[in-house]
C-alpha cells in the first residue's frame, strides 16, 4: 500500500514558489529509509487524536497532513457523494473565517435550509407533487442562497494560507479516507495548528448547495460524459453487489439532488471527531513544540467515539460476471478479481504479481499487447482497486488499438494470467520486482509531504506507522511459490468480473 495524491498549488508569492521547490526537491545526500524511522515521534492527546512528528531540519519548511479515516464507502445509504461534498466544506471556513457577520449568516443559512426542505419534501411526492409549488420553493431557495451569500468572504481560508507563504493547499477523498494537506514556512507552523484545528472545532457548512452543484458537475464530466467513467461505474456496480465499493465515489445524481446541509452536519459529527483523525507534521520543527501546539489547538476538540468499520461483507462470487457499455468511443476493457484487504498476509504477493503483470513498460501485458502484438495503446494492472481498506479487486485493463476489440485484448490478458498459475517466476523477475518496489517507496518518501502522507496512511490502516518500513521486508520475503499459490486462489474464472465498452456508431 503506497498512497498517492496529486498536490495542488496555491500560487502567490515568489517566497511560496521557492518553498514549494524546496519541498519537492530530492535530498542531495543518499536516501536512507532507516534515518527517517529514527526521526519519527508519535503521541496521542486525551481526546484520541494521534500525532506523528517527523523532524527534518534540512530547510526551514514544514508539510502538514490531516488524515480522516472516512471516505466514499462511508456515505450513508441514500446520501451517496456526501463524503466528497464534505471535503469541499472543509475549505469554507468557520464562524470567524469566511464570513463578515456570523450571527446574521447563521439565520440566513437556516432560511436556505427551510426553503430547500420544502422543495425536497414536495419533490419526493413524485407524481403527486404540485409542480407549481416545486417551482416556487426552488425560487425561494435561490433567493435565500443569494441573501446568505452576502455574508460570505470568498476563499478567506486559502488567502490566509497564501499570504503566509503556504503552498499546496488541497485535499483528496477516496473510498477509504479524506486527506487535507498544505506546506508552509516552519516559523508559521502555529498558523497551521490554528487554521486546521478550527476546521474541525468550529466549521460552518456554508454554500453547501452550491458545492453540491459543483460535485454534480464533476459527476457529469467524470462519469456521464466519459466512456471510461461510464464503464467504471457499471463495472464496479456489477463486481460488488453488497459492499459500498460498488457505488461511484462521486455519488448517484438522484442522491446528490436531495442532499441536505443537516445530513452534512450529522456526517461531520459522526466521522470528524479527534479519535478518527491522524495528523503528521514533517519538517523543521521540535517535538516538544508540536506537543504544546497540539494540546493548545487540537486539544479543544471534543472527544467522540471512533466510528465502527463497515460491517457489510461482499459475499463470495458464484460465477463470472460481465457488463458491456455501448458508446460511440474506442473500446475499453477491465478485468477484476476479488481479493482480500491490504492488511492480509498475501498483500505483498498480490502486489508483486500486479507489478510483473501490468505495471510499467516492462510488464508482461504491456510488452505483449502494446509493444509486441500492437493490439492495445495502453495496458496495465493494479494490485488493489478501487481502494484497499476492505476486500477489493485485483485488476487489469487495456485500451485496444483502432480496429481491435476488447475481446481480442481479453484473450491475451487471460493467457498471461494463466502463466502465473502454471509457471514459476524466475529469480531474475523476482529480483526486478523487489528493486522496483524499493524505488517506488523511495520516490514516495523523497519529499516532506510524501513522507507525511505515507506515515498517517499506515498509522490509520495498520494502527502503526512503522508498518511502512516493513513493506520492503515483506516484498523481499515473497517467493515464486507464493505468487503461484495466490494466483491459483484469486485469479479464477468464478471470481472474475469483466467490463467492456463496445463501440457503436455516433447518433
Amino acid at each position: 500500500m503506497i498512497h498517492k495524491f496529486k498536490v495542488g498549488l496555491a500560487t502567490g508569492s515568489l517566497a511560496a514558489a521557492c518553498i514549494l521547490t524546496l519541498l519537492a526537491a530530492p535530498k542531495a545526500n543518499a536516501f536512507d529509509i532507516t534515518s527517517i524511522e529514527q526521526r519519527v515521534t508519535e503521541f496521542a492527546l486525551p481526546n484520541g487524536l494521534r500525532v506523528i512528528v517527523l523532524e527534518d531540519h534540512t530547510a526551514p519548511v514544514v508539510s502538514c497532513v490531516t488524515w480522516a479515516d472516512v471516505g466514499d464507502a462511508d456515505d450513508p445509504k441514500g446520501a451517496t457523494g456526501l463524503a466528497h461534498v464534505f471535503e469541499h466544506m472543509a475549505f469554507k471556513g468557520t464562524s470567524e473565517i469566511g464570513t463578515n457577520n456570523a450571527k446574521s449568516e447563521a439565520k440566513a443559512l437556516e432560511a436556505v435550509d427551510a426553503a430547500f426542505g420544502k422543495w425536497r419534501t414536495e419533490t419526493l411526492k413524485a407524481h403527486l407533487a404540485d409542480t407549481a409549488l416545486i417551482r416556487a420553493y426552488r425560487e425561494e431557495m435561490l433567493k435565500a442562497q443569494e441573501a446568505a451569500g452576502a455574508f460570505v468572504v470568498t476563499n478567506e481560508f486559502g488567502k490566509i494560507v497564501e499570504e503566509n507563504g503556504g503552498v499546496g493547499l488541497n485535499a483528496g477523498t477516496g473510498y477509504d479516507q479524506t486527506v487535507y494537506f498544505f506546506s508552509l514556512p516552519s516559523n508559521r507552523v502555529e498558523l497551521w495548528f490554528a487554521l486546521e484545528s478550527s476546521r474541525f472545532h468550529d466549521p460552518v457548512i456554508r454554500e453547501f448547495y452550491k458545492e453540491v452543484d459543483v460535485v454534480k458537475e464533476e459527476r457529469r464530466m467524470r462519469i456521464e460524459s466519459s466512456p471510461f467513467g461510464k464503464l467504471m461505474e457499471e463495472f464496479l456496480g456489477v463486481a460488488f453487489k453488497a459492499h459500498p465499493y460498488g457505488v461511484s465515489g462521486v455519488g448517484h445524481m438522484s442522491d446528490l439532488n436531495m442532499l441536505t446541509r443537516e445530513e452534512a452536519i450529522k456526517f461531520f459529527k459522526t466521522y470528524y471527531g479527534p479519535s478518527n483523525l491522524v495528523i503528521c507534521i514533517a519538517g523543521d520543527v521540535q517535538v516538544e513544540q508540536i506537543k504544546k501546539l497540539s494540546e493548545t489547538y487540537f486539544g479543544r476538540l471534543k472527544s467522540a467515539p471512533k466510528p465502527q468499520r463497515l460491517s457489510t461483507v461482499e459475499p463470495p462470487q458464484l460465477g463470472e460476471r460481465r457488463v458491456e457499455v455501448e458508446d460511440a468511443s474506442q473500446p475499453i476493457l477491465m478485468i477484476g478479481y476479488h481479493r482480500p484487504a491490504e492488511t492480509h498476509a498475501d498483500n505483498a504477493a498480490l502486489s508483486a504479481m500486479a507489478d510483473i503483470l501490468g505495471q510499467g513498460r516492462t510488464s508482461r501485458i504491456y510488452k505483449r499487447l502494446v509493444k509486441q502484438d500492437k493490439i492495445a495503446v495502453q495496458a496495465g494492472a493494479f494490485p488493489s482497486f478501487p481502494a484497499s481498506k476492505y476486500p477489493n479487486l485485483f485488476m487489469a485493463y487495456a485500451i485496444p488499438s483502432p480496429g481491435v476489440t476488447a475481446a481480442d485484448c481479453e484473450k491475451v490478458i487471460l493467457e498471461e494470467i494463466e502463466k502465473f498459475k502454471n509457471e514459476l517466476l524466475t529469480a531474475d523477475e523476482l529480483s526486478q520486482i523487489k528493486a522496483r518496489k524499493k524505488a517506488e517507496l523511495v520516490n514516495q518518501l523523497n519529499s516532506l509531504q510524501g513522507m507525511a502522507i505515507q506515515l498517517v496512511g499506515y498509522e490509520t490502516a495498520y494502527g502503526d506507522w512503522r508498518h511502512l518500513f516493513k513493506e520492503l521486508d515483506l516484498i523481499n520475503a515473497v517467493t515464486a511459490e507464493d505468487i503461484q499459490r495466490v494466483a491459483k486462489e484469486v485469479l479464477t474464472g468464478t471470481n472474475r468480473t469483466v467490463g467492456s465498452v463496445r463501440t457503436t456508431e455516433a447518433s
